[in-house]
């Protein structure tokens, strides 16, 4: 949390959250006292009308994430399109992204990558893996506990043995870890213990 952060969340007339209780601990720990209002995956459609005709009234609000940055891979993207579409007055303050600091320590080209999110499900994943497999810019991954052994072997198979893989988990947080190398390196660190936490992988098959 930046000084500046911390000042807008006490100017503001509420703030939006994914999970009151976790953002109730945050605001606490800051002495922050303004209304707490969910604005989560399930509910944003039907919050983001709401939102919009509260700032068309003059309201000042703010949209904070459980963790990284509100709109990347989080919730925020629809309010972000409908303060746009209203010509509403927006600032992002700079954050914890997980992605940045995970690419910067990979060791992997940075100079230009693609940020690819989280891999379809179920049905589009293969494709998306083909077309992944044929990009020669670094990749940009998250990926959950339950399911990096499955991604790892995915990756392997479309991507290849030599592939080059960062993992980064916990970033920013207590136990923070960055594991590097190939892509067979990387499925045996992952086998070796359970990795908890959201997961960041850093992919290049051009190096």
């Amino acid at each position: 949390m930046t000084f500046r952060a911390v000042n807008v969340l006490k100017e503001v007339d509420y703030i939006l959250c994914e999970d009151t209780r976790t953002s109730g601990i945050l605001l606490k720990h800051f002495e922050i006292s303004k209304p707490l209002k969910s604005y989560h995956l399930h509910n944003e459609h039907q919050a983001t009308e709401k939102v919009i005709a509260d700032l068309k009234s003059g309201q000042n609000i703010a949209i904070i994430t459980d963790a990284g940055t509100p709109g990347i891979s989080d919730p925020g993207y629809l309010l972000s399109k409908a303060g746009s579409d209203n010509h509403i007055e927006m600032i992002c303050l700079p954050g914890a992204t997980a992605f940045v600091p995970a690419l910067v320590v990979s060791g992997l080209p940075n100079n230009e990558f693609l940020f690819a999110g989280f891999l379809p499900q179920k049905k589009g994943r293969q494709t998306k893996l083909k077309q992944l497999a044929e990009e020669k810019k670094t990749i940009v991954l998250y990926e959950s506990p339950h399911k990096i052994n499955t991604t790892l072997e995915q990756i392997k198979e479309f991507f290849g043995e030599e592939t080059k893989v960062s993992l980064s988990r916990e970033i920013s947080k207590k136990f923070e870890e960055t594991k590097r190398g190939t892509i067979i390196e990387l499925i045996e660190f992952s086998k070796s213990k359970t990795l908890k936490g959201e997961i960041v992988l850093i992919v290049n098959n051009s190096i």
